[in-house]
Protein backbone atom coordinates (compact mmCIF):
# COMPACT_ATOMS: atom_id res chain seq x y z
CA UNK A 1 0.00 0.00 0.00
CA UNK A 2 1.51 3.32 -1.05
CA UNK A 3 2.17 5.69 1.82
CA UNK A 4 1.16 8.57 -0.44
CA UNK A 5 -2.38 7.19 -0.33
CA UNK A 6 -2.20 7.02 3.48
CA UNK A 7 -4.80 4.33 3.58
CA UNK A 8 -7.45 5.93 1.36
CA UNK A 9 -8.20 2.50 -0.08
CA UNK A 10 -8.21 1.07 3.45
CA UNK A 11 -10.61 3.70 4.74
CA UNK A 12 -13.29 3.44 2.05
CA UNK A 13 -13.67 -0.24 2.98
CA UNK A 14 -12.93 -0.03 6.71
CA UNK A 15 -16.48 0.04 8.08
CA UNK A 16 -17.28 -3.34 6.55
CA UNK A 17 -13.85 -5.01 6.78
CA UNK A 18 -13.69 -7.62 9.58
CA UNK A 19 -11.42 -6.88 12.51
CA UNK A 20 -10.35 -9.28 15.29
CA UNK A 21 -13.00 -9.89 17.93
CA UNK A 22 -10.69 -8.81 20.76
CA UNK A 23 -9.97 -5.57 18.91
CA UNK A 24 -13.69 -5.00 18.47
CA UNK A 25 -14.25 -5.51 22.21
CA UNK A 26 -11.41 -3.12 23.05
CA UNK A 27 -12.90 -0.55 20.68
CA UNK A 28 -16.27 -0.84 22.39
CA UNK A 29 -14.64 -0.09 25.76
CA UNK A 30 -13.01 3.04 24.38
CA UNK A 31 -16.32 4.17 22.90
CA UNK A 32 -18.02 3.56 26.26
CA UNK A 33 -15.27 5.42 28.09
CA UNK A 34 -15.64 8.37 25.73
CA UNK A 35 -19.44 8.39 25.94
CA UNK A 36 -19.16 8.65 29.72
CA UNK A 37 -16.61 11.45 29.33
CA UNK A 38 -18.97 13.31 27.00
CA UNK A 39 -22.00 13.02 29.29
CA UNK A 40 -20.06 14.09 32.40
CA UNK A 41 -18.06 16.71 30.50
CA UNK A 42 -21.17 18.58 29.39
CA UNK A 43 -21.56 19.70 33.01
CA UNK A 44 -18.15 21.40 32.98
CA UNK A 45 -17.09 24.74 31.44
CA UNK A 46 -15.73 23.25 28.21
CA UNK A 47 -18.85 21.17 27.65
CA UNK A 48 -21.11 24.12 28.47
CA UNK A 49 -19.17 26.26 25.98
CA UNK A 50 -19.65 23.64 23.28
CA UNK A 51 -23.38 23.39 23.96
CA UNK A 52 -23.87 27.16 23.82
CA UNK A 53 -22.22 27.32 20.43
CA UNK A 54 -24.19 24.36 19.08
CA UNK A 55 -27.49 25.90 20.21
CA UNK A 56 -26.56 29.23 18.65
CA UNK A 57 -25.49 27.79 15.29
CA UNK A 58 -28.15 25.08 15.25
CA UNK A 59 -28.83 23.75 11.78
CA UNK A 60 -30.74 20.70 10.64
CA UNK A 61 -31.33 18.07 13.38
CA UNK A 62 -28.81 15.59 11.99
CA UNK A 63 -26.94 14.39 15.09
CA UNK A 64 -27.28 14.33 18.86
CA UNK A 65 -25.56 16.45 21.49
CA UNK A 66 -25.30 14.06 24.44
CA UNK A 67 -26.14 16.60 27.11
CA UNK A 68 -28.89 16.47 29.68
CA UNK A 69 -31.38 17.18 28.21
CA UNK A 70 -30.44 15.97 24.73
CA UNK A 71 -30.85 18.11 21.66
CA UNK A 72 -30.10 17.70 17.97
CA UNK A 73 -28.36 20.03 15.56
CA UNK A 74 -26.31 19.70 12.39
CA UNK A 75 -23.61 17.06 12.43
CA UNK A 76 -20.68 19.49 12.47
CA UNK A 77 -21.99 21.29 15.56
CA UNK A 78 -22.92 18.06 17.36
CA UNK A 79 -19.45 16.62 16.81
CA UNK A 80 -17.86 19.88 18.00
CA UNK A 81 -19.99 20.11 21.14
CA UNK A 82 -19.52 16.46 22.13
CA UNK A 83 -15.77 16.67 21.54
CA UNK A 84 -15.51 19.76 23.75
CA UNK A 85 -17.22 17.79 26.51
CA UNK A 86 -15.16 14.65 25.88
CA UNK A 87 -11.92 16.36 26.91
CA UNK A 88 -13.57 18.72 29.38
CA UNK A 89 -12.95 16.51 32.39
CA UNK A 90 -9.56 14.83 31.68
CA UNK A 91 -11.12 11.39 31.90
CA UNK A 92 -10.71 10.57 28.20
CA UNK A 93 -8.25 8.02 26.87
CA UNK A 94 -4.72 8.56 25.53
CA UNK A 95 -2.19 7.01 23.17
CA UNK A 96 1.37 7.32 24.41
CA UNK A 97 3.31 6.55 21.24
CA UNK A 98 0.90 8.59 19.16
CA UNK A 99 1.21 11.53 21.58
CA UNK A 100 -2.49 12.36 21.51
CA UNK A 101 -5.88 11.72 23.11
CA UNK A 102 -7.72 9.78 20.40
CA UNK A 103 -11.15 9.20 21.92
CA UNK A 104 -12.13 12.83 22.50
CA UNK A 105 -11.81 13.65 18.79
CA UNK A 106 -12.43 10.37 17.00
CA UNK A 107 -15.50 9.08 18.88
CA UNK A 108 -17.59 12.32 18.77
CA UNK A 109 -16.79 12.67 15.06
CA UNK A 110 -17.71 9.04 14.42
CA UNK A 111 -20.96 9.29 16.40
CA UNK A 112 -22.11 12.32 14.40
CA UNK A 113 -21.06 10.76 11.10
CA UNK A 114 -22.78 7.48 11.96
CA UNK A 115 -26.05 9.31 12.63
CA UNK A 116 -25.67 11.43 9.52
CA UNK A 117 -24.90 8.51 7.20
CA UNK A 118 -27.10 5.85 8.82
CA UNK A 119 -24.27 3.57 9.95
CA UNK A 120 -24.72 0.56 12.22
CA UNK A 121 -23.08 0.04 15.59
CA UNK A 122 -20.56 -2.41 14.16
CA UNK A 123 -19.69 -0.09 11.29
CA UNK A 124 -19.09 2.75 13.72
CA UNK A 125 -16.82 0.59 15.89
CA UNK A 126 -14.82 -0.41 12.80
CA UNK A 127 -14.50 3.26 11.79
CA UNK A 128 -13.36 4.25 15.28
CA UNK A 129 -10.66 1.56 15.20
CA UNK A 130 -9.52 2.87 11.80
CA UNK A 131 -9.36 6.38 13.26
CA UNK A 132 -7.00 5.23 16.01
CA UNK A 133 -4.88 3.47 13.37
CA UNK A 134 -4.49 6.55 11.16
CA UNK A 135 -4.22 9.13 13.95
CA UNK A 136 -1.36 7.34 15.68
CA UNK A 137 0.50 6.56 12.45
CA UNK A 138 0.25 10.19 11.31
CA UNK A 139 2.30 11.23 14.34
CA UNK A 140 4.68 8.27 14.29
CA UNK A 141 5.55 9.02 10.66
CA UNK A 142 6.86 12.46 11.63
CA UNK A 143 9.87 10.77 13.20
CA UNK A 144 10.20 12.67 16.44
CA UNK A 145 12.54 10.95 18.91
CA UNK A 146 10.66 9.51 21.86
CA UNK A 147 11.70 12.20 24.34
CA UNK A 148 12.09 15.06 21.87
CA UNK A 149 9.61 17.88 22.42
CA UNK A 150 7.71 18.58 19.21
CA UNK A 151 7.56 22.22 18.10
CA UNK A 152 3.83 21.83 17.49
CA UNK A 153 1.04 20.08 19.35
CA UNK A 154 0.80 16.43 18.35
CA UNK A 155 -2.42 16.28 20.36
CA UNK A 156 -4.18 18.30 17.67
CA UNK A 157 -2.42 16.62 14.75
CA UNK A 158 -3.13 13.02 15.74
CA UNK A 159 -6.71 13.92 16.51
CA UNK A 160 -7.29 15.59 13.16
CA UNK A 161 -6.03 12.63 11.15
CA UNK A 162 -7.86 10.16 13.39
CA UNK A 163 -11.22 11.93 13.32
CA UNK A 164 -10.99 12.48 9.57
CA UNK A 165 -10.21 8.81 9.03
CA UNK A 166 -13.23 7.70 11.05
CA UNK A 167 -15.60 10.02 9.19
CA UNK A 168 -14.17 9.08 5.78
CA UNK A 169 -14.69 5.43 6.73
CA UNK A 170 -18.37 6.03 7.52
CA UNK A 171 -19.22 8.32 4.62
CA UNK A 172 -20.30 7.03 1.22
CA UNK A 173 -17.21 8.38 -0.56
CA UNK A 174 -15.48 7.14 -3.68
CA UNK A 175 -11.76 6.41 -3.56
CA UNK A 176 -11.04 9.70 -5.31
CA UNK A 177 -13.19 11.59 -2.81
CA UNK A 178 -11.34 9.90 0.05
CA UNK A 179 -8.06 11.16 -1.42
CA UNK A 180 -9.48 14.67 -1.58
CA UNK A 181 -10.73 14.47 1.99
CA UNK A 182 -7.27 13.44 3.17
CA UNK A 183 -5.82 16.40 1.27
CA UNK A 184 -8.14 18.83 3.04
CA UNK A 185 -7.23 17.17 6.33
CA UNK A 186 -3.53 17.79 5.68
CA UNK A 187 -4.26 21.46 4.96
CA UNK A 188 -6.13 21.83 8.24
CA UNK A 189 -3.45 20.22 10.40
CA UNK A 190 -2.34 22.71 13.04
CA UNK A 191 -1.62 23.10 16.72
CA UNK A 192 0.76 24.92 19.04
CA UNK A 193 1.41 23.49 22.51
CA UNK A 194 0.64 26.66 24.44
CA UNK A 195 -2.62 24.98 25.47
CA UNK A 196 -0.74 24.31 28.71
CA UNK A 197 -1.44 27.96 29.63
CA UNK A 198 -5.22 27.49 29.46
CA UNK A 199 -6.68 27.98 32.93
CA UNK A 200 -10.29 27.16 32.04
CA UNK A 201 -9.81 23.94 30.03
CA UNK A 202 -11.88 25.40 27.19
CA UNK A 203 -9.21 26.09 24.57
CA UNK A 204 -7.48 22.86 25.59
CA UNK A 205 -10.68 20.92 24.94
CA UNK A 206 -10.95 22.55 21.53
CA UNK A 207 -7.31 21.78 20.74
CA UNK A 208 -7.45 18.14 21.83
CA UNK A 209 -10.93 17.21 20.62
CA UNK A 210 -13.29 19.69 19.03
CA UNK A 211 -10.94 21.14 16.41
CA UNK A 212 -10.46 17.70 14.89
CA UNK A 213 -14.08 16.57 15.16
CA UNK A 214 -15.35 19.79 13.59
CA UNK A 215 -12.84 19.69 10.73
CA UNK A 216 -13.49 16.02 10.01
CA UNK A 217 -17.24 16.49 9.53
CA UNK A 218 -16.78 19.72 7.57
CA UNK A 219 -14.21 18.12 5.26
CA UNK A 220 -16.28 15.10 4.32
CA UNK A 221 -19.50 17.08 3.90
CA UNK A 222 -17.64 19.56 1.66
CA UNK A 223 -16.25 16.78 -0.51
CA UNK A 224 -19.70 15.24 -0.76
CA UNK A 225 -20.98 18.64 -1.87
CA UNK A 226 -18.60 18.60 -4.84
CA UNK A 227 -15.37 20.09 -3.56
CA UNK A 228 -12.36 18.63 -5.32
CA UNK A 229 -8.78 18.55 -4.08
CA UNK A 230 -5.27 17.25 -4.47
CA UNK A 231 -3.84 13.78 -4.08
CA UNK A 232 -0.44 12.52 -2.90
CA UNK A 233 -0.34 15.10 -0.09
CA UNK A 234 1.92 13.09 2.17
CA UNK A 235 5.22 12.86 0.31
CA UNK A 236 7.48 15.08 -1.73
CA UNK A 237 8.96 18.54 -1.17
CA UNK A 238 5.55 20.07 -0.48
CA UNK A 239 3.69 17.68 1.75
CA UNK A 240 2.45 16.95 5.24
CA UNK A 241 5.67 15.13 6.09
CA UNK A 242 7.99 17.81 4.73
CA UNK A 243 6.12 20.52 6.60
CA UNK A 244 5.80 18.82 9.99
CA UNK A 245 8.35 16.05 10.04
CA UNK A 246 11.47 15.90 12.21
CA UNK A 247 12.96 12.79 10.64
CA UNK A 248 10.06 11.70 8.45
CA UNK A 249 9.38 8.01 8.00
CA UNK A 250 6.77 7.61 5.22
CA UNK A 251 6.71 3.86 5.74
CA UNK A 252 5.12 4.39 9.17
CA UNK A 253 2.00 5.78 7.54
CA UNK A 254 0.85 2.39 6.35
CA UNK A 255 3.12 -0.01 8.24
CA UNK A 256 1.04 -3.07 9.23
CA UNK A 257 -2.16 -1.14 8.55
CA UNK A 258 -4.97 -3.66 8.90
CA UNK A 259 -2.77 -5.98 10.94
CA UNK A 260 -1.59 -3.88 13.90
CA UNK A 261 -4.49 -2.08 15.56
CA UNK A 262 -3.40 1.03 17.41
CA UNK A 263 -6.40 0.97 19.69
CA UNK A 264 -4.68 -1.98 21.36
CA UNK A 265 -1.91 0.45 22.40
CA UNK A 266 -4.30 3.07 23.81
CA UNK A 267 -4.85 3.71 27.51
CA UNK A 268 -8.13 4.04 29.39
CA UNK A 269 -7.64 6.11 32.52
CA UNK A 270 -8.58 4.87 35.95
CA UNK A 271 -8.46 8.41 37.34
CA UNK A 272 -10.29 11.41 35.85
CA UNK A 273 -7.12 13.50 35.81
CA UNK A 274 -4.21 14.34 33.51
CA UNK A 275 -2.28 11.34 32.17
CA UNK A 276 1.06 12.12 33.91
CA UNK A 277 -0.74 11.97 37.29
CA UNK A 278 -2.16 8.45 36.88
CA UNK A 279 0.90 6.67 38.32
CA UNK A 280 1.07 9.10 41.24
CA UNK A 281 -2.51 8.35 42.23
CA UNK A 282 -2.03 4.62 41.69
CA UNK A 283 0.91 4.73 44.13
CA UNK A 284 -0.84 6.99 46.63
CA UNK A 285 -4.01 4.89 46.66
CA UNK A 286 -1.95 1.72 47.13
CA UNK A 287 -0.20 3.21 50.19
CA UNK A 288 -3.45 4.47 51.69
CA UNK A 289 -5.07 1.05 51.38
CA UNK A 290 -2.02 -1.04 52.30
CA UNK A 291 -1.18 0.92 55.44
CA UNK A 292 -4.57 2.31 56.41
CA UNK A 293 -3.19 5.84 56.11
CA UNK A 294 -5.10 8.87 57.32
CA UNK A 295 -4.24 12.49 56.62
CA UNK A 296 -3.06 13.02 60.19
CA UNK A 297 -0.50 10.22 59.77
CA UNK A 298 1.38 12.11 57.05
CA UNK A 299 4.48 14.14 57.88
CA UNK A 300 6.11 14.47 54.45
CA UNK A 301 5.48 13.30 50.90
CA UNK A 302 8.02 13.04 48.08
CA UNK A 303 6.68 12.41 44.58
CA UNK A 304 9.20 11.41 41.92
CA UNK A 305 8.12 11.77 38.29
CA UNK A 306 9.65 11.69 34.80
CA UNK A 307 11.40 15.00 34.14
CA UNK A 308 10.06 15.33 30.60
CA UNK A 309 6.42 15.72 31.64
CA UNK A 310 6.51 16.99 35.20
CA UNK A 311 6.03 20.58 34.05
CA UNK A 312 2.64 19.65 32.58
CA UNK A 313 1.20 18.97 36.06
CA UNK A 314 3.43 20.96 38.44
CA UNK A 315 1.41 23.48 40.50
CA UNK A 316 -1.17 24.03 37.77
CA UNK A 317 -4.22 26.25 38.18
CA UNK A 318 -6.69 23.55 37.11
CA UNK A 319 -7.42 20.93 39.79
CA UNK A 320 -7.56 17.96 37.42
CA UNK A 321 -4.03 18.56 36.11
CA UNK A 322 -2.30 19.69 39.34
CA UNK A 323 -0.38 16.80 40.85
CA UNK A 324 0.22 18.39 44.27
CA UNK A 325 -3.46 19.21 44.67
CA UNK A 326 -4.64 15.75 43.62
CA UNK A 327 -2.15 13.98 45.88
CA UNK A 328 -3.41 16.14 48.75
CA UNK A 329 -7.03 15.28 47.89
CA UNK A 330 -6.18 11.56 47.84
CA UNK A 331 -4.51 11.72 51.25
CA UNK A 332 -7.38 13.66 52.77
CA UNK A 333 -10.26 11.73 51.15
CA UNK A 334 -8.71 8.30 50.73
CA UNK A 335 -9.32 8.50 46.96
CA UNK A 336 -9.97 11.06 44.20
CA UNK A 337 -13.53 11.18 42.90
CA UNK A 338 -14.64 12.86 39.69
CA UNK A 339 -16.24 15.64 41.70
CA UNK A 340 -13.15 16.24 43.82
CA UNK A 341 -10.90 16.36 40.76
CA UNK A 342 -12.97 19.18 39.29
CA UNK A 343 -13.64 21.26 42.41
CA UNK A 344 -11.82 24.54 41.72
CA UNK A 345 -12.89 26.14 45.00
CA UNK A 346 -11.35 23.35 47.03
CA UNK A 347 -7.90 24.24 45.75
CA UNK A 348 -7.93 27.09 48.29
CA UNK A 349 -9.27 25.04 51.22
CA UNK A 350 -7.13 25.24 54.36
CA UNK A 351 -6.69 21.47 54.73
CA UNK A 352 -5.64 21.11 51.08
CA UNK A 353 -3.11 23.93 51.33
CA UNK A 354 -1.72 22.50 54.55
CA UNK A 355 -1.26 19.07 52.97
CA UNK A 356 0.34 20.58 49.88
CA UNK A 357 2.97 22.16 52.12
CA UNK A 358 4.09 18.63 52.98
CA UNK A 359 4.47 17.56 49.33
CA UNK A 360 7.70 17.82 47.34
CA UNK A 361 7.88 17.08 43.62
CA UNK A 362 11.15 15.64 42.32
CA UNK A 363 12.09 15.18 38.65
CA UNK A 364 13.80 12.01 37.49
CA UNK A 365 15.53 11.57 34.15
CA UNK A 366 15.80 7.87 34.92
CA UNK A 367 12.02 7.61 35.01
CA UNK A 368 11.80 9.51 31.74
CA UNK A 369 13.84 6.76 30.09
CA UNK A 370 12.15 3.90 31.95
CA UNK A 371 9.91 1.40 30.21
CA UNK A 372 6.96 1.35 30.32
CA UNK A 373 6.60 5.13 30.35
CA UNK A 374 4.86 7.37 32.91
CA UNK A 375 6.11 5.62 36.01
CA UNK A 376 6.15 7.39 39.38
CA UNK A 377 7.20 6.84 42.99
CA UNK A 378 5.42 8.19 46.05
CA UNK A 379 7.31 8.07 49.36
CA UNK A 380 5.50 9.09 52.56
CA UNK A 381 7.18 9.76 55.88
CA UNK A 382 4.72 9.15 58.70
CA UNK A 383 4.42 10.99 61.99
CA UNK A 384 5.72 7.89 63.80
CA UNK A 385 8.93 7.99 61.75
CA UNK A 386 8.03 5.12 59.44
CA UNK A 387 8.77 5.55 55.72
CA UNK A 388 6.47 3.85 53.20
CA UNK A 389 6.80 4.06 49.43
CA UNK A 390 5.31 2.70 46.25
CA UNK A 391 6.78 2.71 42.75
CA UNK A 392 4.13 2.24 40.07
CA UNK A 393 5.66 0.69 36.98
CA UNK A 394 2.61 -0.17 34.88
CA UNK A 395 -0.22 2.29 35.33
CA UNK A 396 -3.68 0.77 35.61
CA UNK A 397 -5.41 1.16 32.25
CA UNK A 398 -2.29 1.00 30.10
CA UNK A 399 -1.66 -1.83 27.61
CA UNK A 400 0.77 -3.34 30.14
CA UNK A 401 -1.89 -3.30 32.89
CA UNK A 402 -5.27 -2.96 31.18
CA UNK A 403 -8.52 -2.30 32.97
CA UNK A 404 -10.98 -5.16 32.75
CA UNK A 405 -14.31 -4.54 31.08
CA UNK A 406 -16.05 -4.46 34.46
CA UNK A 407 -13.63 -1.78 35.68
CA UNK A 408 -14.32 0.40 32.64
CA UNK A 409 -18.04 -0.10 33.12
CA UNK A 410 -17.80 0.81 36.82
CA UNK A 411 -15.92 3.97 35.92
CA UNK A 412 -18.60 4.91 33.38
CA UNK A 413 -21.38 4.32 35.91
CA UNK A 414 -19.57 6.52 38.43
CA UNK A 415 -19.39 9.32 35.87
CA UNK A 416 -22.95 9.27 34.55
CA UNK A 417 -25.36 7.69 37.05
CA UNK A 418 -26.06 10.90 38.98
CA UNK A 419 -26.73 12.69 35.70
CA UNK A 420 -28.75 10.08 33.83
CA UNK A 421 -30.27 7.94 36.57
CA UNK A 422 -29.72 4.22 37.13
CA UNK A 423 -31.62 2.89 34.12
CA UNK A 424 -30.17 5.17 31.46
CA UNK A 425 -26.68 4.72 32.94
CA UNK A 426 -27.07 0.95 32.69
CA UNK A 427 -28.24 1.27 29.08
CA UNK A 428 -25.20 3.42 28.27
CA UNK A 429 -22.88 0.77 29.74
CA UNK A 430 -24.55 -1.93 27.64
CA UNK A 431 -24.52 0.12 24.42
CA UNK A 432 -22.61 -1.09 21.34
CA UNK A 433 -22.42 -4.62 22.70
CA UNK A 434 -23.05 -7.47 20.27
CA UNK A 435 -26.83 -7.05 20.42
CA UNK A 436 -26.43 -3.52 19.05
CA UNK A 437 -23.98 -4.30 16.27
CA UNK A 438 -26.46 -4.24 13.42
CA UNK A 439 -28.70 -1.49 14.79
CA UNK A 440 -28.34 2.06 13.45
CA UNK A 441 -26.27 4.24 15.77
CA UNK A 442 -29.12 6.77 15.89
CA UNK A 443 -31.37 4.05 17.37
CA UNK A 444 -28.71 3.01 19.88
CA UNK A 445 -28.35 6.59 21.15
CA UNK A 446 -32.12 7.07 21.29
CA UNK A 447 -32.47 3.87 23.31
CA UNK A 448 -29.90 5.05 25.85
CA UNK A 449 -31.20 8.53 26.42
CA UNK A 450 -34.90 8.58 25.57
CA UNK A 451 -36.08 4.97 26.19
Amino acid sequence: MSSSNFGAEYLVRAKDRPIPELTLKKTRLHVLDTLAAVVSGHQLPAGQAGMRLAKRLGGAPEATVLSTPLFKCDAIQAATANAMAAHGDETDDSHLRGRFHPGCSIVPAALAAAELFGASGRQMLHAVAAGYDIGARAVLALGFPEHEAARFSTHTIGGQWGAAAAVIALAPLSLQQAHWALSYTAQQVSGIPYWRKDKDHIEKSFDFGALAARNALFTVIAVQAGWTGCVDVLEGSESYLSAFGFNPSPNELTLELGQRYEIEAATIKKWCVGSPIQAVLDSTKFLIDAHGLKANDVKKVVITMPDDRMHIVDNRDMPDVCVQHLAAVALLDGTVSFQAAHDHARMQAADILAMREKITLTPSHELTLAKPARQATVAIELMNGQLVSRHTVSVLGTPENPMHATQVEEKALDLVTDLLGDRAAARLVAAFDTKDHERPVADILNNIFTH
